[in-house]
């Protein structure tokens, strides 16, 4: 995996070729998922898959989010968002609260922010002490190997833009009544800190990236390159998996 600085920001779509490609991998999808969730084919239920998204604020996260979802019944995926966790989630380890939302076999879970929050926000911040981080890279390998070992299809996204671009998207969503709520404080004194959090990035990558659950870095500057490339990756490790559990791809 390389570092952000090499990752090419300049890819795009345009909106019909952005559009096309979208369609084309959201068939592909729908179809992965009713084989997987065991609703066509067999009628066996395949192994759990897990999508986590992590990325700068205004990367795009709920819009790659939403496109992923869209094509699903969503009665066979669920969506869980985590926050700061709540005083009485602390007096436990900070992996305990995630447990609930992963999905069984058959099932599909999406991540909008996960337990990377421990060596990202809650390092730079210092909500968690440096031991504490530190000792969680070892926590969340051995976590994931778990996962990845009883089945589970796990795949890691980092939504990577620009500083420039990134200003850009807060100044319009100041700008926007229905959009305001998306931009607070905290997400402007996280600027401050944009070399901080590339610093924390770049650890998270090289500590927690395995061959089992690598991560992706999506080059998300242009939102139509991002959305595809998100889903096509996911089909990519949804058809890797069920070739693993000798499971028959769909047509």
């Amino acid at each position: 995996m390389g570092r952000l600085d090499e990752v090419d920001l300049s890819l795009k779509y345009s909106k019909t070729e952005g559009e096309e490609k979208l369609k084309v991998a959201q068939d592909r999808l729908a179809a992965l998922r009713l084989t997987l969730g065991g609703q066509i084919g067999t009628g066996k239920v395949g192994p759990p898959v897990c999508v986590i998204f992590e990325g700068w604020d205004a990367s795009g996260k709920g819009g790659a989010i939403k496109r992923l979802v869209f094509p699903l019944d969503p009665r066979h995926v669920r969506v869980s968002q985590f926050a700061a966790p709540t005083d009485d989630e602390k007096r436990h380890h900070f992996l305990g609260r995630f447990w609930p939302s992963l999905p069984g076999w058959g099932g599909m879970s999406v991540f909008d922010r996960s337990w990377y929050g421990r060596v990202l926000v809650e390092r730079v911040e210092g909500f968690a002490s440096k031991k504490e981080w530190k000792r969680s890279y070892r926590e969340i390998r051995n976590f994931e190997q778990a996962l990845t070992d009883e089945g589970t299809i796990l795949v890691k996204f980092w939504l990577h833009l620009s500083d420039e671009e990134q200003l850009k998207r807060f100044e319009a969503r100041a700008k926007e009544p229905l959009k305001q709520w998306k931009l607070t404080e905290e997400d402007w004194r996280n600027r401050e800190k944009r070399d901080l959090y590339e610093e924390a990035v770049e650890d998270m990558f090289k500590k927690t990236s395995t061959e089992d659950a690598p991560w992706t870095v999506v080059a998300a500057e242009n939102k139509r390159y991002a959305r595809v490339a998100v889903i096509n990756t996911v089909i990519e490790a949804m058809e890797a998996g069920m070739k693993r559990w000798d499971i028959r791809l769909p047509k």
